[in-house]
């Protein structure tokens, strides 16, 4: 048993036996032996709901910064798609210049969302899936199979394993 300055709530209660001055009532003996032991079975519990309630504090915490960082993220690509946008568009020979820096922008944001385990998902010819895709045109198309991905509007990407935003696809009908 342990140092009688200090407590450790695994320690087994000490008896009553242990008392200086134990009562002679064998009652009365008995009677402190539960109060003691109703005590000790409500620090236990006491402790063990305390421990319970800062793993769930630390869990929610981490809960709370992650879908923080879900949300940067989410926000983050819709500047990523306006640079997809502005390296698309056909520039006039006086741009050049401006090209090659939005080129060197949208690098960036790619590394850095690279950095963050964020990843493209690779719609095109994929079968259409609606975990992964969500279709906004279904178009009739005799060279493409049932399903398939003919077209991204929207890039979608995946968080590490997790979905982060679904593409925005066209798919083929027969």
């Amino acid at each position: 048993m342990a140092d009688k300055s200090t407590f450790d709530p695994a320690d087994p209660p000490p008896d009553a036996t242990d008392a200086p001055d134990a009562p002679a009532d064998s009652g009365a003996l008995a009677a402190l032996q539960r109060e003691r032991d109703e005590y000790y079975d409500r620090l236990l519990r006491k402790t063990a709901e305390f421990d319970n309630y800062r793993k769930r504090v630390e869990r929610e915490r981490r809960e709370h910064a992650d879908q923080a960082i879900v949300d940067l993220l989410q926000e983050l690509l819709l500047i990523v798609d306006d640079f997809d946008l502005a390296l698309n568009v056909e520039a006039g020979d006086g741009a050049h210049a401006y090209q090659k820096g939005i080129d060197l922008i949208h690098g960036k944001l790619h590394d850095l969302l690279k950095r963050y385990h964020v990843r493209p998902i690779q719609s095109l010819g994929a079968d259409f899936d609606p975990n992964l895709h969500q279709a906004v045109i279904h178009e009739a198309s005799p060279e493409h199979r049932e399903g398939e991905v003919i077209g991204e509007l929207r890039r979608g990407y995946t968080i590490g394993e997790k979905l982060l935003r679904p593409a925005m696809v066209k798919v083929a009908k027969a």
